[in-house]
């Protein structure tokens, strides 16, 4: 399973790819992640469009000191 860190406008976002596509998660403590039932990604996003995808969908998180979604890892 591969998964990839972003920061999306200052917040902390996993992005998983499971057998039925793309998966969000929030990070937690020691590790324990919570789904992001709120952010759904279609399953044939490419990885290379999912900081553009993340972007248009959490718009609402931007902010001038926080202008930009970047990939943290992957």
């Amino acid at each position: 399973m591969q998964r990839i860190e972003f920061d999306v406008f200052g917040r902390r976002l996993l992005v998983e790819r499971t057998e039925l596509g793309w998966r969000a998660l929030y990070p937690g403590s020691e590790g324990k992640h919570r789904v992001a039932s709120d952010i759904v990604i279609p399953p044939d996003t490419p990885e290379s469009d999912l900081p553009r995808y993340l972007a248009d969908l959490c718009h609402e998180w931007a902010s001038p000191q926080r202008p930009v979604v970047r990939r943290l890892s992957n």
